[in-house]
């Protein structure tokens, strides 16, 4: 079996990989991220997500499966990305909890061997119950959102004030997995 590669450091990332009990290793990409969009946002994340996954693939010596991914949370016609500060992390959330939104993430696979590769997306509505500032602080203090798109997290303390989501769950943490087991599918991997 060929070698499978993360090419992200994300905590959630590697837990979601877990699931698929298929052994895989961790080298994060230091490709540049875009961070607008130029046509649509699925495109912006399958672009991402692609590059990382190439600047990890043209690394590897051997045969290895290559996954990069890309996250970002899209509302009112933009992008909300990682927060910079604490004051623009509880800015952003405010806006979040005021409509509902769509978490994006573009997941691409490359086969370093043949070239291959494949690129897709999922994307996931989140809405949110409208929290206090001083809930919202408390939540900053519990949870850094320096880290996460949007200045979130589902799959902790933020699955709180998250009642309702349409679409794929693990999407929102960071990976669609079901979308990346039938990918992997496709270049001879079963993870079930």
């Amino acid at each position: 079996m060929k070698k499978i590669i993360l090419a992200s450091a994300s905590p959630q990332r590697k837990k979601l990989m877990r699931l698929l009990n298929v052994p895989f290793v961790v080298q994060k990409s230091r490709a540049r991220e875009i961070c607008r969009i130029r046509t649509t946002v699925a495109d912006l994340v399958k672009e991402n997500a692609f590059i990382k996954a190439l600047d990890v693939a043209e690394g590897v010596k051997g045969p290895a499966l290559v996954i990069g991914a890309d996250t970002v949370v899209y509302a009112r016609g933009k992008l909300v990305l990682k927060p910079k500060d604490l004051k623009e992390a509880k800015k952003n959330l405010k806006e979040l909890m005021a409509a509902p939104h769509w978490v994006y993430t573009g997941v691409a696979v490359i086969d370093t061997v043949t070239g291959k590769s494949l690129v897709d997306y999922d994307r996931t509505k989140v809405i949110m119950t409208p929290l206090t500032d001083s809930q919202i602080d408390r939540y900053h203090k519990e949870v850094p959102p320096m880290d996460k798109a949007g200045g979130f997290d589902i799959e902790g303390r933020g699955g709180l004030f998250i009642p309702r989501i349409e679409g794929c769950y693990f999407n929102v943490v960071g990976l669609p997995v079901a979308k990346l087991v039938h990918m992997l599918r496709q270049f001879g991997i079963h993870a079930l």
